[in-house]
């Protein structure tokens, strides 16, 4: 680290507080962003991997262009009448099925979950959330109660989670329908919801289950899992921060998974940079949410974030990167899969579209996690100009999840440096 970039720390520290999150072993200057890559302080490209804000790529010049000129035109709070916010709500609902029909824009993921679920309390006049137990949905009180409740956060009388569900390591190996196990444990968990008197408002997942490791659900699981919830008198929130906006070769995650929710949360590329969320479900919930509430965001509901918005919709439309995402996602993943037995460590090849995971383990028999040996892969990578993280349940999953514009040539350039990077931590 430069003499600059270590007095830069030092003043971040004293600035931010100790202890404010950087990736690396040697934090990243990033001073400028433009498609796929970004840029350090002394000039330095690398290939952003990780990014899924700038869904568009950085600093698209449509988005650009959109941002400037509304902000030079007006931006004012939600309680005037304006064309724009209404024509983007209309737009992002329509990009769902017929249940969704109204929108609750915020300006971050814990936002738009913290609207989620007290709409799901509010239609269901229940308390009880169950989740999965290696979960992430946001930062506020309630959403971050959520967060890997029993190893990290205490437990809460309205809170159960279940083991999220996954083939690599199941939960009932051998057994003749994987996705049983989970579903029995589920059933549990909104059982003792119901013993306690708090009853079941609602379900939330991330729809493919990111920040879990993007692990390969059992077949059916999540259809099943919905129609269980339901039966129960809950609702389902599919969380589509990470899994949305054709991160995964569909426009939803939920398409993937195979389930049809009662609300759905987006939020990070929703704006490619600037804050916009969105709460949306059918308009018997919004309109029950509102009534109840009276909700109001002073920077939501904007006209920058509908004009914003609405040009990242049209850029992904225009550009292909829905199917962008699909295709290049398949051969990444692909060649991934056969490099996975030039090296004993690498346990899992997963994933779908632009969001792939690659688990490493000590050794693929006993498939212990090995976490420390990601964060080498990840530090490896950022030298070799890849910007990737780790993540998952055990932390020990190294995380893909480029802006969608990342091309066919930008994967093959990122082999050759995964293919260094496995033959050094082979010796």
């Amino acid at each position: 680290m430069s003499m600059t970039d270590t007095t830069l720390l030092e003043r971040r520290e004293q600035a931010l507080g100790a202890g404010a999150p950087l990736f690396y072993e040697t934090p990243l200057h990033i001073v400028r962003g433009e498609g796929v890559h970004l840029f350090d302080a002394d000039g330095r490209r690398y290939v952003d991997m990780y990014n899924n804000v700038p869904c568009v790529g950085h600093a698209h010049p449509a988005v650009v262009e959109a941002m400037a000129r509304q902000q030079a035109t007006l931006n004012v709070h939600s309680r005037y009448l304006h064309e724009g916010v209404v024509a983007f709500a209309e737009r992002l609902s329509g990009l769902h099925g017929p249940q969704i029909q109204s929108v609750v824009f915020s300006c971050s993921g814990t936002e738009a979950n913290e609207v989620a679920l007290r709409m799901a309390r509010l239609a269901t006049g229940k308390r009880g959330v169950v989740c999965t137990d290696a979960t992430y949905h946001g930062n506020s009180e309630l959403v971050g109660a959520l967060t890997r409740t029993g190893a990290n956060q205490p437990a809460r009388p309205d809170v159960r989670t279940f083991p999220f569900p996954e083939l690599y390591r199941p939960l009932a190996p051998g057994a003749a329908d994987p996705a049983d196990a989970y579903l029995d444990r589920l059933a549990d968990a909104i059982r003792s919801l119901e013993e306690d008197g708090e009853g079941l408002a609602a379900l939330i997942v991330c729809s493919i289950f990111a920040n879990e490791g993007l692990p390969d659900v059992p077949r059916d699981f999540m259809r099943r899992a919905a129609e269980m919830v339901r039966a129960a008198g809950g609702l389902v929130i599919a969380d589509e921060v990470q899994a949305g906006y054709g991160r995964t070769g569909r426009w939803w995650g939920y398409d993937v998974t195979g389930f049809t929710p009662d609300i759905v949360v987006t939020g990070k590329p929703m704006g490619a940079g600037l804050p916009l969320a969105a709460t949306a479900a059918s308009k018997p919930l919004v309109d029950g949410f509102r009534a109840a509430t009276r909700y109001f965001n002073t920077f939501a509901s904007s006209p920058l974030q509908a004009a914003v918005g609405m040009a990242v919709l049209e850029v992904i439309e225009r550009e292909g990167l829905v199917e962008n995402a699909g295709v290049v996602g398949v051969a990444l993943k692909s060649a991934l899969l056969a490099r996975k037995d030039a090296c004993a460590r690498v346990g899992d090849i997963r994933g779908v579209g632009l969001s792939v995971g690659i688990e490493m383990v000590t050794d693929r028999q006993s498939k212990t996690p090995d976490r420390d040996l990601a964060i080498d892969v990840v530090n490896r990578l950022k030298d070799k100009g890849f910007l990737t993280s780790n993540a998952g349940a055990f932390g020990n999953v190294v995380k893909i999840r480029p802006p969608l514009v990342f091309s066919q040539k930008n994967a093959e350039d990122f082999l050759a440096a995964f293919d260094e990077t496995i033959a050094e931590i082979d010796g």
